[in-house]
């Protein structure tokens, strides 16, 4: 028996199969080569069209085939992990009416500041746990208000994932995690948020039936099992969005536990059974996927839109020689080369718009103290590499102040954190240890399909595989010396933001 997982990023979509009994990983594949594309009509906007998902999802799937070469009909589960926050609009045929407004587009934030101050902050903190922000209800409200048109053709509004589980399967559900994701869940009357869904003249029935996390939530259409080489009536069973199901995967599911990811965008994520919220709403309060009535669970993100994104960037744009980029192990290598601090370079990477975590300012990436006689490439990707460890630690200091202070941090061995030098300034900066697992987030959905279809019996039983590869521990001397760094990149963002 065997279950497949599906990881749908902005960049690519993912497919992993894992045996049932060991939990070890079978094969794994993605799609497209190349990162998908991201529409930018205007400065902040991110749209991606979802069809393009759809499209690499199969050849994710044949790829992952092909590898495996067994019998599909011993798949007997589905998960999927999807990119939050993503608004995908669907008419009664559930054809989609326009391109998804993803995770990263700022088109929504004033909208979302003004609902804060009508709704008034008590308000919003208490049942919201957040600022209704640039999230996906304020998405919708800008839909109604901009594309009137479009509006009124809506049968539902879907999540990423949500999306993909439709066109697997012809139904149509969602989850509450999903909606806490979207800031359109009320946590204390624990149902959706009638009141903001009235503010903003929005009809609560856009929203699709509720299914729990866990559980078999819908079946494999007959068509589409062929399309995608799969047994008819395979169940999907998990869905969760990707920083949930990063820190599922990793095995983070207990008060004070903490995962990182740093893809595209850059996430600390850590779990508590307290309603929390910050004052500001730079990190954010959502259901965590284990989260029961009497078990409450609740996640606390931290997102950096512009991480990842930014060493891509760098490679696609200055580190080319004709149509050749050069490698990332190479960019580690040069990297390496220079020492901490990068000859006073210093780079601010948040080029992906609005940060929530400056209180949804889009002061764009930077470059500061750039010499023209001194820096090289490597002085380019050191400080490329440790500008994003410092957004991330500017960040972890909230999560600090709001109580989870985690000596231990858990990653996937995957991005940013391939880079023996990212690994070493995140554990000096932060002050740290840090730990990488064998594990991703297609993995993590196949191992919650496990869970959801109720062969496992409990997440302990889903991880026996789960194996740390390797640790990183702070160095007082390097530590010394990264912190000087860190405090000279702090006083320039502040200064920015000022």
């Amino acid at each position: 028996m065997y279950f497949l997982g599906y990881d749908l990023g902005s960049s690519s979509v993912k497919a992993t199969l894992i045996e049932a009994e060991s939990g070890r990983l079978i094969a794994s594949a993605s799609a497209p080569e190349v990162e998908m594309e991201m529409i930018s009509l205007q400065t902040g906007w991110a749209e991606q069209n979802p069809e393009i998902w759809w499209q690499n999802l199969k050849k994710a799937t044949h790829q992952l085939l092909n590898k495996a070469a067994l019998p599909a009909e011993d798949i007997k589960a589905i998960g999927i992990s999807y990119q939050m926050h993503g608004l995908v609009l669907i008419d009664q045929n559930l054809e989609v009416l326009r391109p998804s407004i993803i995770w990263c587009d700022s088109r929504a934030v004033e909208i979302g500041a003004k609902a804060l101050d009508e709704l008034g902050e008590i308000y919003c903190l208490k049942h919201l746990l957040n600022s209704p922000g640039n999230f996906t209800a304020s998405k919708l409200k800008w839909v109604k208000d901009h594309e009137p048109e479009i509006y009124q053709k809506i049968f539902k509004i879907l999540l990423p994932g949500d999306y993909l589980a439709a066109r697997m399967t012809g139904e149509v559900n969602t989850t509450h995690t999903g909606l806490s994701e979207g800031i359109m869940w009320d946590y204390l009357e624990k149902n959706v948020s009638h009141r903001l869904f009235d503010y903003y003249g929005l009809d609560t029935s856009l929203i699709a039936p509720i299914v729990p996390v866990f559980s078999e939530q819908a079946t494999l259409h007959k068509s589409i099992a062929e399309e995608l080489g799969l047994a008819p009536k395979t169940k999907i069973c998990y869905r969760a969005g990707d920083q949930p199901n990063n820190a599922f995967s990793l095995n983070v599911l207990h008060p004070g536990e903490i995962a990182t990811t740093a893809g595209t965008s850059g996430v600390i994520y850590g779990v508590t059974d307290q309603p929390v919220a910050d004052l500001h709403s730079r990190v954010n309060t959502f259901i965590h996927v284990n989260h029961l009535e009497n078990n409450p669970s609740y996640g606390i993100l931290l997102c950096i839109n512009g991480t990842g994104i930014l060493n891509s960037w760098l490679r696609k744009n200055f580190l080319t020689q004709g149509e050749t980029m050069m490698s990332y192990e190479k960019m580690n290598e040069l990297a390496a080369q220079t020492p901490i601090g990068a000859d006073h370079l210093l780079v601010l990477p948040f080029g992906n718009g609005a940060e929530r975590m400056l209180q949804n300012q889009n002061i764009g990436a930077s470059f500061h103290h750039l010499d023209l006689n001194r820096h090289h490439q490597g002085h380019l990707c050191r400080a490329v590499q440790e500008g994003i460890v410092f957004s991330m630690n500017y960040g972890f200091e909230i999560l600090k102040a709001m109580g989870l202070n985690s000596q231990v941090i858990r990653a996937g061995q995957a991005n940013m954190f391939l880079s023996p030098l990212f690994c070493e300034a995140f554990v000096n900066v932060a002050q740290v240890n840090l730990e990488l697992y064998n594990t991703d987030g297609a993995q993590g959905a196949a191992r919650g399909a496990g869970v959801g279809l109720g062969y496992y019996q409990n997440p302990t039983e889903a991880f026996q595989s789960l194996a740390c590869l390797q640790s990183y521990s702070p160095d007082a001397e390097k530590s010394k010396r990264y912190q000087e760094t860190y405090q000279q990149w702090e006083k320039i963002l502040k200064q920015q933001i000022s």
